[in-house]
């Protein structure tokens, strides 16, 4: 999701600035007006095209080596500022090293680890910095830093699950295109030229073939530019909230790719609102946190409205039901977790199935993806073949 940069002022007239991950400028402008702040203004953070220094951005891995071995040292007893100046001394990506110093400094001017990481919002998340403040009300920091290492692999393994099955059919769809305008702009006007200097009829469908040639070999630009500008403005209506909303909501409809996607979604849910349950963040929080990383503006929407039911004194399971997201097997899990307090396991329960879903829902994508290509390709292919040959078998007849 993207960074937003925002200046603010406190009821008491205190300017206030910093950033904050979110799916819209209208969620920062939310969660800033839920902290009782007037909000001055709100701006996309630029992506930095230089954001690592030698060459090297900060990855997931470089996140998950520098909090098991902080868990570590934590758990072996090494003090906290200790602890941060070996790490950031070791770290091999010097933009992590980075970011460790300057939480160390941090700490060593009196602030708390969850403060600090919290002003390093592109290294630390919003559920790093909330499990970390729990980790250190309840003095169990290591158990906590373990439990985001295991985390943060699981939804990387899971991001990548997801980026494969949306990756596979557009690289073969593609390929696909590359290989009929081929046809279209080197082979078929070779033919062409041979019926015109022939001057034999040609059927409807060798007619229709070559005008296709003469469009694409004429208008070529016009279609790459019509591309780009329905790509961009796609974008663009993404970034719009009734946007966002209405492209997600298409997304879950696609056959067997919404399937992935729904089932990717659900699975992010579960594990992330069941670790930060089970790392004691409260319940409202964690659905709000949730519901931001969800990364689905409908499964989004379907968390806050749980978030507004548990704060009206009902239950998580009732608004999921109604959102027609979640399957009534995933409600009735996370409303049997509800009755028996056993949420956080319930919740890892249905994170683990989901996970197992996703794996073979991708294998099934794929498997179909193969054949229908094939198929695909080979009709338009056979079809150009046919279209080639009709004037050349007329062409026969007239020589016999």
């Amino acid at each position: 999701m993207p960074i937003y940069t925002y200046k603010a002022r406190t009821v008491g007239g205190e300017s206030q600035t910093g950033e904050m991950t979110a799916s819209t400028e209208a969620d920062v402008v939310g969660q800033l007006r839920r902290r009782r702040l007037v909000v001055v203004s709100v701006k996309e953070k630029p992506k930095d095209l230089n954001f690592s220094i030698g060459g090297r951005r900060i990855k997931t891995k470089d996140l998950v080596l520098f909090t098991r071995q902080f868990a570590t040292m934590i758990n072996a007893g090494l003090p906290l500022v200790q602890s941060l100046d070996i790490l950031a001394n070791q770290q091999p990506n010097k933009k992590a090293a980075e970011k460790i110093a300057a939480v160390l400094s941090d700490v060593e001017s009196g602030s708390t680890l969850a403060d600090a990481m919290g002003r390093h919002k592109d290294f630390f998340s919003e559920i790093y910095v909330n499990m970390v403040t729990a980790g250190e009300a309840g003095g169990i920091l290591d158990v906590i830093l373990l439990r985001l290492a295991e985390y943060l692999e699981a939804a990387e393994k899971l991001k990548r699950k997801v980026r494969g099955a949306m990756f596979y059919p557009l690289t073969v769809l593609g390929f696909s295109g590359l290989a009929i305008a081929a046809l279209l702009i080197f082979v078929i006007p070779t033919f062409a030229g041979f019926f015109q200097d022939a001057n034999v009829p040609m059927p409807l469908l060798t007619r229709f073939v070559m005008g296709l040639s003469d469009f694409l070999l004429a208008w070529w630009w016009a279609l790459v530019a019509g591309i780009i500008g329905v790509g961009w403005l796609i974008r663009t209506y993404r970034k719009t909230p009734a946007g966002r909303l209405t492209t997600d909501r298409l997304l879950l409809r696609i056959p067997v790719l919404g399937g992935v996607l729904r089932k990717s979604a659900i699975a992010r849910f579960s594990r992330t609102l069941g670790t930060l349950v089970q790392s004691g963040v409260p319940i409202l929080d964690g659905l709000e946190i949730t519901a931001r990383t969800s990364g689905n503006r409908v499964v989004e929407e379907a968390v806050m409205k749980s978030r507004a039911s548990i704060a009206g004194g009902e239950t998580i399971a009732e608004p999921l039901k109604r959102s027609d997201v979640f399957p009534p097997m995933v409600v009735q899990m996370i409303n049997v977790g509800e009755q028996t307090g056993g949420l956080d396991d319930m919740l890892s329960k249905i994170a683990d199935f989901y996970d197992d879903e996703v794996d073979s829902s991708v294998s099934a994508l794929t498997s179909i993806m193969e054949p229908v290509m094939i198929v695909f390709l080979g009709g338009i292919v056979g079809v150009m073949v046919i279209a080639m040959y009709l004037p050349i078998f007329d062409i026969i007849k007239t020589v016999e």
